[in-house]
């Protein structure tokens, strides 16, 4: 069947960057003809590919790794002024071309697996390829994501269509330029800029043989609703409220540097950023004071002719609803820790959101319940290990969860009580290359990454073969 379309054709749209709030450039999304000859291209391509040798498959992503990296300065120009993250920090291709290796590493996982055999019968199982898949990517990190979106289909067989978020449109361009530079086959890799209901449009086409999609849980919901009876495969990395807690035995002094890097850096945009901080009361005094005066230190100005620390967020919409968290927790009773207006955040543009710490909170507020994706660290005060536990697990969310003890026989066995798809002794805001990435509750479905994302990435189908008759 076609696709259903029902966006105008090639409708405009603009990217605003959040550096400055102006129009950075103009698009037009694709139209039902360009949707269409893709997903044919696409499915042209899938067989041939899926035939290819792994062996070919990996060396062409190591190319197209290799050819990202050639773009390093285009990408990370393209990333700061479209996301708003300092230019010095902005070169993500190092980490893809690290998730093309790993992925080289794990391959292994594809490989045949033998059962049982029995005499005059051989039982097996072959990984083989899903087919078409659509990934969708958001802009947060939005080349490095690329490794677990194009390059792990890739290296399993598919065939992928991008989608892009329309905030970062440009990285999927020079991807494609990259891949096809790297000598890929015709239909293999191709970007798109779609409207969401043009992609919905495509996902309940029921042509796609899987959708990886990460972004935020309402976008989740949207994939998920639009494949409801169409048996594809479905995986999503959606948002998250990550929480951390200190015990008494914490060595605070690594801890809190970690911990300022878990909440502020990318601005907070991560989905494993450290948003909820639970501290146990018995240091709660010495854990705030030096948790925000290593705070204080967190720099904001211009990502493009400054060397700060963050930058804007993405958009001044984001930065209202982050404001907007603020100061609903301040009218139930949090209190600031650092004054307002201490930065040039406010002559900078309505983007820029000067890092903030919260105290006093509770999970009346939304600060403590709702995605925040900014540079807010809220503490609030427990009793002991159950009651942290308890308000950790006290989340929709269950992307990432840390605990911080010097104690690592009873930080494993609080580990084991937290709902999260990934947990950390000692660390945070950290994605594992070598371990599956995603969430549980509303932070997801299914995993990305590592030997099991690679498995993920393709199904298994079953051989019984009779060798002899006896």
């Amino acid at each position: 069947m076609n696709i259903a379309v029902t966006a105008d054709e090639g409708q405009a749209f603009d990217v605003v960057s959040p550096v400055d709030g102006k129009v950075y450039m103009k698009r037009r999304y694709a139209g039902a003809r360009q949707i269409e000859a893709a997903l044919r291209r696409a499915e042209a391509a899938a067989k041939d590919w899926a035939r290819t040798p792994i062996a070919e498959r990996l060396a062409l992503v190591d190319l197209f790794g290799e050819e990202m990296a050639k773009r390093s300065t285009r990408l990370a120009e393209a990333l700061a002024w479209q996301m708003g993250r300092p230019l010095w920090q902005a070169d993500e291709t190092p980490r893809l071309r690290l998730v093309g290796e790993l992925i080289g590493q794990a391959a292994g996982a594809l490989a045949d697996e033998e059962y049982e055999a029995d005499p005059g019968i051989r039982r097996f199982t072959r990984r083989v390829a899903h087919g078409v898949t659509l990934s969708i990517c958001a802009w947060n990190y939005p080349v490095a994501m690329l490794g677990y979106l194009v390059s792990a289909p890739l290296v399993a067989g598919n065939v992928v269509l991008l989608k892009h978020s329309p905030q970062t449109p440009i990285i999927a361009d020079i991807a494609a330029e990259a891949f096809a530079a790297a000598g890929g086959p015709d239909g293999v890799f191709q970007a798109l800029d779609m409207t969401h209901p043009d992609a919905e449009g495509l996902i309940g086409s029921g042509r796609l043989r899987a959708v990886h999609f990460i972004g935020s849980v309402a976008g989740g919901r949207q994939v998920h609703a639009a494949a409801a009876g169409t048996f594809t495969h479905v995986h999503l990395e959606l948002g998250g409220k990550d929480p951390a807690y200190v015990r008494p035995d914490a060595d605070l002094d690594k801890a809190i540097p970690l911990l300022i890097e878990g909440a502020y850096s990318n601005a907070g945009q991560s989905c494993c950023s450290v948003e909820r901080l639970y501290v146990h009361e018995a240091i709660a005094k010495r854990f705030i004071d030096a948790f925000t005066a290593q705070a204080a230190q967190v720099t904001i100005d211009h990502p493009i002719t400054g060397k700060s620390y963050i930058g804007p967020v993405v958009s001044s919409g984001a930065a209202g609803t982050i404001r907007g968290h603020i100061e609903d927790a301040l009218a139930k009773g949090a209190k600031r820790m650092m004054p307002p207006g201490r930065s040039r955040a406010g002559d900078l543009g309505e983007a820029y959101v000067e890092p903030e710490v919260l105290i006093g909170v509770d999970h009346r507020m939304r600060v403590m319940r709702e995605e925040t994706f900014g540079p807010v660290a809220a503490i609030q005060i427990v009793r002991d290990d159950a009651e942290a536990v308890a308000l950790m697990n006290d989340s929709e969310y269950g992307l990432s969860a840390s605990i911080w003890t010097g104690d690592h026989e009873t930080g494993l066995r609080l580990l084991d009580e937290v709902e999260a798809g990934t947990v950390y002794l000692n660390r945070c805001d950290h994605a594992d290359l070598y371990l599956p990435w995603g969430g549980v509750k509303n932070s997801g479905l299914g995993r990305m990454n590592g030997r099991e994302g690679l498995r993920q990435a393709s199904d298994i189908k079953a051989y019984h073969v009779r060798t002899e008759f006896v």
